[in-house]
């Protein structure tokens, strides 16, 4: 399996019992979603190798804890500890609406409702407190904060992010 077929689950944060068990941190809004998996993908070496899952229950909201199959003690245990875990796209929840993830609308052209056209999304800036769509219009990059209020609609027929952005932000750019 290749990592850009996949989506960043969570991490392996902990050891929880003597028998190998672990605790993962699922990264999700809706960690209920993946308490009932049969396998996952743990990053080992730079490589994703298949885990399969004996049981699992949520634990503390956010923690996964989970018995590995060959995973039998401490040590064992030692050896995955802090890998990320990953999932195949197919296992991700379908969203509707304006919810969008955010693989899903990379190359969607954008268009703002009073400046028509303003490019591709050719990525999404997330290292920054408030993710930025990144805008490619011929050699302009234009970066647009993701805010719920910007967002007019997400056309996943017509592959396209309907934005209503204040004047003077795509316009900086476009000058």
């Amino acid at each position: 399996m290749r990592k850009e077929d996949c989506f960043y689950l969570g991490k392996i944060a902990k050891k929880f019992s003597f028998k190998g068990e672990v605790l993962i941190y699922l990264d999700t809004d809706e960690p209920e979603l993946y308490e009932n998996m049969e396998s996952v993908f743990v990053e080992v070496n730079k490589h994703l190798v298949p885990f399969f899952i004996i049981s699992s229950s949520l634990h503390k909201n956010s923690f996964l804890r989970v018995r590995f199959e060959d995973i039998d003690n401490e040590e064992e245990a030692d050896n995955i500890m802090n890998n990320e875990v990953y999932l195949p796209l197919t296992e991700l929840p379908e969203l509707e609406g304006n919810q969008f993830y955010f693989h899903e609308i990379i190359d969607y052209a954008v268009e703002d409702e009073r400046l028509g056209d303003i490019g591709n999304i050719v990525g999404i800036n997330d290292s920054s407190a408030q993710p930025l769509f990144e805008i490619k219009k011929g050699n302009i990059e234009i970066l647009v904060p993701m805010i719920d209020d910007f967002i007019v609609k997400i056309d996943r027929e017509n592959k396209k992010v309907i934005l209503d952005t204040p004047e003077g932000l795509v316009d900086l750019y476009l000058e």
